[in-house]
């Protein structure tokens, strides 16, 4: 059966390009604008509570924080800080959610709720309120901002934190690749990665190796400034031309039920578009030894973003076409698919966490997935729970299958026991 149409969480009264979700918070956070273009379209940061209402998961508006004339193109999250990528630099925000105060403490100060919270969920809009009737507060401080780019057409395309949140690295049209001590912000490594743009960055988990994805279809596996190895996707695939493919997307991931162990997951899509597009395709690479491990195919549509489950379970897809996909990361298969989700190219994907929170807001699903677009909207993809057998009743049946056989073979042949 066919995945229902995916729920319209949150319509921004802009283009979206990215959305990151707090790993203990139920907190989504998505950026896009106009840009600097005199278009009357602003540009901001949209600030979105989750909660289940109602057995359905909604979105409610707690904070818009404008960026002024710069659209947020990538986003990146450590903790309660926002490193947002806008033209040639990379923005630094801090925001902290502040619990509502009492009632009448508001009057006391000339503060309080400006205006009512705007809701989307899989049932429509309506009025929102948080704990007891009161909305929580949402303040964004800015820290500082520093240039990352600085091509003639500077666009700053990748901005990833690492795992302990103590390392920032930016990648852009210069192809560049910087890191960046965090809080700090002083620079510790720049040299060229790449002969042209950087698509997208994967920080590893010991901070030590960075890999990288250029449009010069190279990606490369960096140790300090040297490079360790570059991926050949297509070596064991015979019949695919060198420069026939580039590297779109690149994530590490964790290997579920195994702890420590790494995987590498890759996005190759076709350099040049043709009247019968050709498959693009998934990789998922050794996380030590940078080996690929498997190749699949992953549609004709050519894929614009990538995500991976904190379990390293699930991937998922967006494409330019604006269908959504998701995978399974063990053996790269598609479980979930809804074609032309959103009316245009899908910007960004990313999970609901799978911590605490993340897990009540499920609400019975196995994954849940948002995807946002240029179509200014953020939809929800739900996952539900794959049903399996326990291993109690799979041995039963076993036993029951070997107790059939043996009868079977004692009437067909008298005397065989």
């Amino acid at each position: 059966m066919a995945p229902r149409r995916p729920a319209e969480l949150y319509r921004a009264p802009f283009p979206l390009y990215t959305v990151r979700l707090h790993p203990r918070r139920p907190l989504a956070i998505t950026a896009g604008g106009g840009g600097a273009a005199k278009t009357g379209i602003r540009n901001g940061v949209h600030f979105l509570q989750l909660e289940q209402i109602g057995g359905q998961l909604s979105a409610s508006l707690l904070h818009c924080h404008d960026t002024e004339t710069r659209a947020t193109m990538t986003m990146a999250l450590a903790g309660d800080v926002i490193a947002a990528g806008q033209d040639n630099s990379c923005h630094i925000l801090r925001f902290s959610l502040q619990e509502p105060e009492a009632p009448g403490a508001a009057g006391k100060d000339g503060s309080g709720d400006k205006g009512p919270r705007r809701r989307r969920g899989g049932s429509g809009g309506g009025g929102a309120q948080g704990a007891q009737g009161r909305a929580r507060e949402v303040r964004v401080e800015s820290l500082q901002r520093v240039r990352t780019d600085f091509s003639p057409d500077a666009l700053q395309k990748a901005v990833r934190f690492s795992a302990d949140g103590a390392l920032l690295a930016t990648g852009g049209a210069d192809g560049f690749l910087r890191l960046w001590e965090f809080p700090s912000m002083k620079k510790t490594l720049e040299f060229r990665a790449h002969d042209g743009e950087i698509e997208d960055i994967a920080l590893g988990p010991d901070n030590k190796q960075v890999v990288t994805a250029g449009r010069d279809f190279q990606c490369c596996v960096w140790q300090q400034d040297q490079l360790v190895t570059g991926l050949r996707w297509h070596e064991n695939l015979p019949g695919i031309p060198d420069k026939a493919y580039r590297y779109q997307a690149c994530r590490f991931g964790a290997v579920e039920g195994s702890a420590g162990a790494l995987r590498l997951y890759t996005v190759q899509v076709p350099h040049k578009r043709e009247r019968r597009p050709p498959p693009c395709y998934l990789t998922k690479w050794d996380g030590k030894s940078f080996l690929p491990l498997l190749t699949r195919p992953c549609g004709s549509e050519v894929v614009s973003c990538l995500s991976i489950s904190d379990s390293g379970t699930f991937l998922g897809l967006g494409t330019v076409t604006g269908s959504v996909a998701i995978h399974i990361a063990f053996s790269l298969q598609r479980l979930y698919y809804v074609k032309e989700a959103h009316g245009i190219v899908v910007t960004d994907v990313a999970f609901v966490p799978e911590s605490r929170p993340g897990r009540e807001l499920l609400g019975g699903h196995e994954a849940a997935l948002l995807s946002v677009a240029v179509d200014s909207r953020c939809k929800l993809h739900l996952l539900p729970t794959r049903r399996s057998l326990p291993v109690w009743l799979l041995l039963l049946l076993c036993a029951g299958l070997i107790v059939a056989t043996i009868l079977l073979l004692q009437l067909a042949f008298p005397g065989f026991l």
